[in-house]
């Protein structure tokens, strides 16, 4: 069966999350076509959806203003798989902190930008996170900090506050799990789960 995997690049590690959704597909002996979106029209034909990091306010802003952004709301209310990461996780939020994003509300959290520091400060950490076997190994960048969670179920902590939750079809982390060969998070968010499953019955 062939998924396919859109990938909104209005910013954002495109090419390395492509890569990461055809790896994770692979293992299911299954074939990711996978499309770069930029403007509206597209996310319908999708069947999984993921959404990059980046810039939050940027993102949010072309979302909208590509009219993307309700394309990405009815998505979800079908119950089709989104993977939200770093900025993207800002902009799928309830709760941004930040009158400058327009956020999605897809993922009941309310994040803090920037929380682990400047690039400078940027580290890897192995995480234990529900659903995977052994520890995956996360890299952080200029990584926000999800300071409450509602709904959402927490996948993963690092120093005791969530970095990986799933609202419904929706995941996000607060780390770029696309900047290593370990394509388990992708897996995690399109093919594990029960919510995840409906990809199973597309196409």
């Amino acid at each position: 069966m062939t998924i396919r995997a859109g990938v909104v690049a209005v910013q954002g590690d495109v090419s390395e999350h492509a890569d990461a959704i055809r790896r994770a597909a692979a293992s299911h002996d299954e074939t990711a076509d996978v499309v770069e979106i930029r403007h509206s029209g597209a996310v319908p034909d999708c069947d999984i959806l993921l959404l990059p990091g980046g810039e939050s306010t940027t993102i949010s802003r072309l979302l909208r203003d590509e009219g993307i952004a309700p394309e990405i709301t009815e998505h979800v209310a079908a119950g089709k798989p989104v993977l939200a990461t770093c900025a993207g996780l800002i902009v799928a939020s309830t709760d941004p902190n930040d009158d400058r994003v327009d956020s999605l509300g897809l993922i009941d959290v309310t994040v803090e930008r920037n929380a682990f520091g400047r690039q400078k400060d940027s580290f890897e950490a192995p995480l234990d996170v529900t659903g995977l076997d052994e520890p995956f190994p996360a890299v952080f960048i200029r990584a926000p900090l999800i300071d409450s969670v509602g709904d959402a179920e927490v996948l993963a902590e690092w120093d005791g506050r969530p970095v990986a939750v799933r609202d419904g079809p929706v995941v996000g982390t607060s780390f770029h799990p696309e900047l290593t060969d370990d394509a388990r998070i992708h897996d995690l968010a399109f093919f594990e789960s029960e919510v995840a499953n409906v990809v199973s019955d597309l196409g």
